[in-house]
């Protein structure tokens, strides 16, 4: 059924705005009237348009304001309202001014975020909820803060860690195409009427399809791309990807510790505000960021449901580092789960960081070699022909 957005004044000329679900803007009318409310503006909602999604530090930002106000005694639509006037981006400004709407005509906090259409994540709406049913919304969306705190600077450190090796393979590309397109093809003439190395003759056919045939490269290049694309849309294709990143040497590594960290401070954070260990599970797998993983936590759902401890469970899922199965059952044993699982997380995203710097550590010297390899080959091609015609003149 489509949404249409709103504008409406009540018997007390107030101003109304908000959107509906109706089947013709006739109905949305009819619907305001018995509230007695007139329509002034109607307007369909397109859904296909694209959402801004909040990035963690933007939603950590917002949870620590909402926490701040709330601790100060300032009601939840006055504190939307604040957040909504100060000097944002305009996307942002626009999700904010969605949900003082939503807020405004009578909405929970957690169901405004779910009509923005999916700027807010599943994890903090679910929390949010959680907060209001319980009365405890003030320390949950803290905790949402420095949850999402954590995660920000882990995908900071790693990005941080990888700028390094991404600018040497740019430079590493941009050095061969400079040399093939611009810098072989003056040799060419020089080496005409001469017996060329297998080596140069290669790098002539090269430079020299790179420089006729370019747009061949663009097209093969683009269709690459597209066909990547198309393969990682399908499901098995993009869960066998997954799973061999768990494989991959050294980088395996790595991807599980950022996995682990991510599945256990998510189930901490739900677990501890109270919501059901089923319920918990369900969030937490969904939004690990890997299939492989997450189509295996249906069985250990089934089995928590059917009464086995959560440590065996999770012990059956491939992919998780071994740490988290014997952290979970001193958890339960000792009855402080939530507090273990935080604490785990925290030991895994300092894992994370080193094991990013070590893995950076080791690309940098490879992509240093593979780039000299390339030069030097390039220079052996160039400097081959040049002896010969000396010895010749000789």
């Amino acid at each position: 059924m489509p949404v249409y957005q709103y504008t409406a004044k009540n018997l007390q000329s107030e101003v109304i705005r908000g959107t509906m679900e109706a089947s013709t803007p006739d109905v949305v009318r009819r619907n305001l009237r018995q509230k007695n409310e007139f329509a002034l503006k109607i307007q369909e909602v397109n859904e296909h348009k694209q959402v801004y999604k909040l990035k963690p530090m933007e939603i950590s930002d917002f949870s620590r304001q909402i926490a701040s106000m709330l601790a100060a005694g300032i009601t939840m639509i006055r504190a939307i309202s604040i957040i909504e006037e100060r000097d944002i981006k305009p996307k942002i400004k626009k999700v904010y001014e969605k949900l003082h709407t939503e807020v405004e005509n009578g909405n929970t906090l957690s169901h405004a975020m779910e009509q923005t259409g999916g700027s807010f994540p599943e994890l903090l709406i679910n929390m949010y909820k959680s907060g209001e049913a319980s009365g405890q919304m003030e320390e949950t969306a803290r905790k949402m803060a420095e949850h999402y705190e954590k995660e920000h600077k882990l995908r900071t450190k790693i990005k941080g860690a990888m700028t390094y090796p991404m600018i040497l393979f740019v430079v590493t590309v941009i050095v061969v195409l400079v040399v093939f397109t611009l810098i072989l093809p003056q040799f060419f003439t020089l080496f005409e009427g001469i017996e060329l190395p297998a080596i140069t003759r290669l790098m002539i056919n090269i430079s020299t399809s790179m420089t006729s045939f370019w747009y061949l490269y663009v097209i093969g290049l683009l269709a690459i791309i597209a066909m990547v694309a198309f393969l990682l849309s399908l499901p098995t294709v993009k869960r066998a990807v997954d799973q061999l990143k768990l494989r991959i040497p050294r980088i395996g590594k790595l991807m599980k510790t950022i996995y682990t960290a991510r599945f256990s401070r998510t189930l901490s954070s739900l677990y501890s505000s109270g919501l059901a260990m089923i319920n918990a599970l369900e969030i937490s797998g969904s939004i690990i960021g890997n299939t492989y993983l997450q189509n295996q936590f249906p069985h250990v759902i089934e089995q928590v449901r059917n009464g086995e401890p959560l440590s065996a469970s999770i012990q059956s899922i491939n992919g998780f580092d071994s740490k988290l199965v014997s952290t979970i059952y001193i958890g339960e044993e000792s009855g402080n789960l939530d507090e273990m699982l935080n604490n785990v997380a925290d030991s895994f995203d300092y894992e994370a960081e080193m094991a990013t710097t070590r893995l950076v550590a080791f690309i940098e010297p490879i992509m240093i070699i593979i780039m000299a390899v390339m030069v030097g080959g390039i220079m052996l091609s160039v400097m081959l022909p040049i002896m010969t015609l000396y010895q010749n003149i000789g």
